[in-house]
């Protein structure tokens, strides 16, 4: 293209968006979304947006480091910089050539950002930007790098210039611009600058040596050292303040060799793996974890059947509730809090809201609970992908120093989600079966995301990450390390790359040194509906490796019954009422006890139905000191009658009376003979029950007629509960139609704001909507729909927010405008009373 042909190069950001087609403008607001948090009117007041402060900065912290340490380039080179200028500070005078080869692309993504504008020739950062990442005495600049020659000398004497000047070997002038250019000229002169530093003493050089990196700032006295002063002496350093002295720019860079930063990082931080496993066992070993994943949460929720921890006041639970709970699954206290954090993220526990507010199952439990395995599996998992509680967080201290509490507030961290995919999707880009370094991982992230991680004291990126890792064996979504086929389904990934000749284990769980060198495109996170997809097939993947539910134990003659699996859940409820568990694994021991055996008698069965039940599902025969333990239990059972007189007790057996009254025990329920064969007792009927129970004797409560009461254990319920919304990290990425719809509203109000007016009919102020009185605005109208032409018009909608438009009017009547609006391309009625005024548009408008 000639340069009569080239557009005119842009003069500004609105302009340089204004060239940009759809594509481009889109994949702007797809990358910077709070651009659209409202629809900006036109293109000027888009590029207002993209340059303010809160929305530069949050596009920074979004850059990975090799675009980040260009933008920062950029802001130490001139203003208007071109390409030549910026491959300079970037590869310095060796030309590395991945910084050559990697320049382009992160150019290229600056631009997309619309954090620099302009051609190769003029390439501008925007100025926030440069406010932000330029250096200054309050804020040194990320590269190290001080002021210009220019900046540092702005505020000395020309005297003293004069004298730089002269002691540099540079000819003196009267002219202190002409003066500062030249030392300036001087100082980015390789060859001049190397003869001057020749015949610099070492001990200067020192100096220079210990401030080329940063900081560029240094101390000195009132009489500096002999070392100093020659560097003082020829500018080398510049005073700043009393006592203060800086390394300018240009110097710095001599020294480093024109470059800006100490080590530039074009290439992404290898991904390496640990270790290879044969994908079969990281399948089963998976599996495996998510069986026991969903026991734990199931075991969790029936702890809590009946009614679980206290709310506290402030919300969440108490230290000791978490410990209690922690005991009752056999797990560490920040795994506790995890479980109880996933239960409430997929919506199966919540507040019951009551006045002694407590924690319970939700109606959604026991829906989940009917569920296949592999479907529960998958409800867990894909929630806690999404949520950005972080169960990690527990036992920490909020801003204000207060603990955080499981289930309490201020576990939200809307980088969550994001960090957990982005994990996932590192682990997705080994071979299959490859287990990354948890190191390399980090350091991966800490590249993609620089001003997260080494901004923050406390580094959350990295902690969520390793949290990723952990939380990921924990569910099954890995194996060994390694992502399983059904947590790369989870992810909507391709097929694992098949690992090279020198990559393939020899047998399972083989550790190999192995590096990953490719660079996988990122995974981009999936809308709700396309991960309900992908979670329902790796369910179906999981559906397989899971162990079927037995329908039997073995009994043995040391009263205990073990389970070599899990079990059918008719079994397994019969059996936690029949017997206590005593321990877990791959197989779980329950023993049984005369507490177990009256807990099954109370709860409505009898001996006979306890005899059926265990010589149905036993696949050895029923021991015969269980027989006799259920016999003997059931025997006593209700030999005693309990019921309400304030409370009493009854038994045919008047030895047995006797006995009652004549145990210390007893001292307390207030008992009294009513009767040779009825005791009345102060305490009430389950204080009674309780005290009686503790002296060793088996009551049976009964009602007021007479028969014995049935005492079941009543699951208590929350009201329907929505599981917790997670906090978005900023406004949500636009879908398809939102963009499209916002593209068109951002071209029409541009269009109508630089369509040429005629001279005299457009407002002062740049912006401003047409204002015109009632009859003017209706004579114009008229007059437009006569000749045809298209008009300017102001017009305010009924949510009172203003816009500019391009219209041709086809028919004005009953105070309405019937026009062909040019800016939305379709035909539209507008009330006249909410157009503002009218402008003629000039002959040659377009």
């Amino acid at each position: 293209m000639s340069t009569e042909d080239r557009p005119p190069a842009p003069r500004s950001l609105a302009e340089a968006l204004r060239a940009r087609g759809d594509a481009a403008l889109g994949a702007l607001l797809r990358s910077r979304p709070d651009l659209i948090t409202p629809v900006p009117t036109d293109l000027t007041q888009l590029a207002t947006r993209a340059g303010t402060r809160a929305s530069v900065v949050r596009a920074l912290e979004r850059l990975d480091r090799f675009a980040l340490q260009t933008a920062e380039a950029l802001a130490v080179a001139g203003d208007p910089a071109t390409y030549g200028e910026l491959l300079g500070l970037m590869a310095g005078d060796d030309a590395d050539p991945a910084v050559v080869a990697a320049l382009p692309h992160a150019v290229g993504l600056l631009r997309e950002q619309a954090l620099v504008w302009g051609e190769d020739d003029r390439l501008r950062l925007v100025r926030t930007a440069r406010e932000l990442l330029a250096p200054s005495p309050q804020h040194p600049s990320p590269t190290g790098l001080g002021p210009t020659v220019q900046e540092a000398t702005a505020g000395m004497s020309p005297g003293r210039i004069q004298e730089i000047v002269t002691a540099a070997g540079l000819a003196s002038t009267h002219d202190s611009v002409s003066a500062v250019t030249a030392l300036a000229g001087l100082f980015t002169d390789r060859g001049r600058m190397t003869a001057l530093l020749a015949d610099a003493p070492a001990d200067s050089l020192d100096v220079l040596e210990r401030l080329v990196w940063g900081p560029p700032y240094g101390q000195v006295t009132h009489d500096p050292a002999p070392r100093l002063r020659w560097l003082l002496d020829r500018g080398l350093l510049l005073p700043t303040a009393p006592g203060t002295v800086v390394l300018p720019r240009e110097v710095a860079l001599h020294l480093r060799r024109g470059l800006a930063h100490r080590a530039p990082e074009p290439v992404p931080p290898v991904v390496e793996a640990a270790a290879v496993h044969r994908p079969q066992v990281v399948d089963s070993a998976a599996a495996g974890q998510a069986y026991t994943a969903l026991a734990t949460v199931e075991e969790l929720l029936k702890d809590w059947d009946e009614g679980g921890p206290a709310v506290l006041r402030a919300g969440g639970l108490s230290v000791r509730d978490l410990k209690r709970t922690a005991v009752a699954l056999d797990v560490s206290e920040p795994a506790a809090a995890f479980w109880v954090e996933l239960a409430y993220a997929a919506g199966l526990i919540a507040s019951d809201g009551e006045a002694d507010e407590r924690y319970a199952a939700t109606p959604a439990y026991d829906e989940w609970r009917e569920q296949p395995p592999a479907e529960r599996w998958s409800r867990l998992v894909t929630a806690w992908l999404a949520a950005t509680r972080t169960a990690g967080l527990v036992g920490g201290r909020d801003a204000k120093d207060r603990t955080l509490s499981a289930l309490g507030p201020g576990l939200d961290r809307s980088a969550a989600p994001e960090v957990r995919h982005r994990v996932l999707a590192l682990l997705a880009g080994l071979p299959e079966g490859a287990a990354p370094a948890a190191g390399s991982v980090l350091a991966r992230l800490r590249w993609e995301r620089p001003l997260r991680g080494d901004r923050r004291e406390d580094d959350l990126r990295g902690r969520l990450a390793e949290w990723a890792l952990s939380e990921a064996e924990l569910l099954g979504v890995t194996g060994r390390g390694a992502l399983s086929a059904q947590g790369r389904a989870l992810l909507g990934a391709p097929p694992a790359p098949a690992p090279g000749p020198e990559e393939e284990p020899s047998g399972p769980g083989d550790k190999l040194p192995v590096h990953h060198h490719h660079r996988p495109a990122p995974l981009a996170p999936l809308s709700p509906a396309e991960q309900a997809v992908a979670s329902a097939a790796a369910a179906r993947l999981l559906a397989p490796l899971l162990p079927e539910p037995l329908d039997h134990v073995l009994l043995q003659a040391d009263l205990t019954a073990v389970a070599p699996g899990p079990l059918r859940r008719p079994l397994a409820d019969m059996l936690g009422v029949l017997a206590d568990v005593e321990s877990k694994g791959g197989a779980t021991v329950y023993r049984f006890t005369p507490g177990s055996v009256r807990r099954a008698l109370d709860a409505g069965q009898a001996a006979s139905d306890l005899h059926a039940f265990l010589a149905a599902h036993s696949r050895t025969p029923v021991p015969q000191p269980l027989a006799y333990l259920i016999d003997d239990v059931a025997r006593r059972h209700g030999h005693l009658r309990v019921g309400a007189a304030s409370a009493y007790v009854r038994c045919d057996d008047e030895a047995v009376l006797n006995e009652i009254l004549a145990d210390k025990r007893a001292a307390g329920l207030g008992l009294r003979r009513l009767a040779p064969t009825v005791l009345a007792a102060q305490a009430d009927p389950a204080g009674l029950l309780e005290g009686l129970r503790a002296m060793g004797f088996a009551p049976a409560a009964e009602s007021a007629e007479g028969d014995v009461l049935i005492t079941r254990a009543l699951a208590h319920r929350t009201p329907p509960r929505a599981a917790p919304e997670p906090v978005p990290d900023g406004p949500p990425v636009p879908d398809d139609t939102l963009l499209t719809a916002a593209l068109r509203a951002i071209r029409a109000g541009d269009l109508a704001s630089t369509t040429p007016r005629k001279p005299g009919t457009a407002p002062a102020g740049n912006g401003e909507l047409p204002r015109t009185g009632a009859a003017e605005t209706l004579a114009t109208m008229q007059a437009a729909v006569l000749t045809g032409e298209a008009l300017w018009i102001g017009y305010v909608n009924a949510e009172g927010a203003a816009s500019q438009r391009v219209i041709a009017p086809v028919r004005v009547e009953g105070g309405f405008v019937t026009a062909y609006d040019h800016t939305a391309d379709e035909v539209r009625t507008y009330p006249l009373h909410r157009i503002t005024g009218v402008a003629e548009l000039a002959d040659d408008a377009g």
